[in-house]
C-alpha cells in the first residue's frame, strides 16, 4: 500500500516528464531545417576565404613580377574571418 501524497508527487513528476518529451519531439528540427543550417554555416565559412583569394590574386596581378604574397595572406585572413563568422552564428543561434 502506498501513501496518497507520494502517489500525487509521482503522478506530477511523470506528467512533467511526458510534457517535456512531447515538447522535445515537437521542437526537433526537420531534415530540411538541418540542411539549411549546415548550408548557412558552409557559406559563412567559405565565402570570406574565396573573396580573400580573389582579392589577393587581383592585388598580386597588379604587382610586377611573380608574387603570391597577397593571395596567401588574404586566404589566411579569410579563414580567420570565416571561423569568427561561424562561431558568432552558432553562439547567437543557441
Amino acid at each position: 500500500m502506498t501513501i496518497p501524497d507520494q502517489d500525487g508527487e509521482l503522478h506530477a513528476k511523470v506528467e512533467k516528464q511526458v510534457r517535456r518529451m512531447e515538447q522535445a519531439r515537437r521542437d526537433r528540427p526537420s531534415l530540411l531545417a538541418q540542411t539549411v543550417y549546415m548550408g548557412t554555416l558552409a557559406v559563412l565559412f567559405v565565402l570570406p576565404v574565396v573573396i580573400g583569394a580573389y582579392v589577393g590574386n587581383w592585388l598580386d596581378d597588379m604587382a610586377k613580377g611573380y608574387s603570391f604574397r597577397w593571395t596567401i595572406g588574404l586566404i589566411f585572413f579569410g579563414l580567420v574571418v570565416g571561423v569568427i563568422n561561424v562561431y558568432m552564428f552558432v553562439r547567437e543561434r543557441n
